[in-house]
């Protein structure tokens, strides 16, 4: 169960971290906006799609929307945290170009997600283990 959940995680993080990149930079090189707010409004779009995806396809949880929702915003506002802090550090702070950067940043916050959202956010609930 762990590895076909942890298979389903990475394809929908994989369709999740398309959105925010394509957003991302499209901010960035279209438009010339700041890479931090670049990537933080690619990183709260790849979280919708994220959310929906996750939700339906690699937890299958009973939860409400809003009983799981409210977790997963909580849950995303850390990684939301963590993508600012270390693209900050990594792209300022050491002069990283920003697509290398995120992905680093990509990495740590999959682990930080995955975690998090298995054992708090989509965990199942009491009723669904009986």
């Amino acid at each position: 169960m762990l590895r076909r959940q942890f298979s389903s995680f990475l394809i929908v993080g994989g369709l999740s971290t398309s959105a925010h990149y394509a957003v991302m930079i499209g901010l960035k090189e279209l438009v010339h906006a700041p890479v931090i707010p670049s990537t933080l409004t690619g990183y709260v779009v790849g979280g919708v799609v994220n959310y929906i995806l996750n939700r339906r396809h690699t937890f299958d949880t009973q939860r409400t929307h809003a009983e799981a929702g409210w977790r997963f915003a909580v849950v995303a506002a850390g990684g939301f945290f963590l993508t600012w802090a270390l693209m900050a550090m990594l792209t300022g702070a050491l002069g990283i170009p920003y697509i290398l950067a995120q992905m680093f940043t990509t990495g740590v916050v999959l682990v930080y997600n995955f975690i998090a959202h298995r054992l708090w956010t989509f965990r199942a609930t009491r009723s669904e283990t009986l």
